[in-house]
């Protein structure tokens, strides 16, 4: 069941959203008959990447080097 929260889609939108649910549960379900499992996560969206390593000790300069690189 899909249900609209929010805003007043149009019957077109309704039906554009609806087939990509339905293309993508197709999709799921043939993969599973085959017997193969759906590709794993991306790396970036791994939260461990952000902090790999250890923070820097307390210091006069380790305001410096607690930058995160995105």
């Amino acid at each position: 069941m899909i249900k609209v929260v929010r805003g007043n889609p149009t019957p077109e939108e309704l039906a554009a959203a609806l087939a990509v649910v339905q293309a993508r549960a197709a999709a799921l379900a043939a993969s599973a008959a085959q017997g193969t499992a759906p590709a794993p996560a991306d790396a970036w969206s791994d939260p461990a990447r952000v902090a790999r390593t250890r923070l820097p000790k307390p210091g006069p300069s380790t305001w410096s080097r607690t930058y995160w690189p995105v």
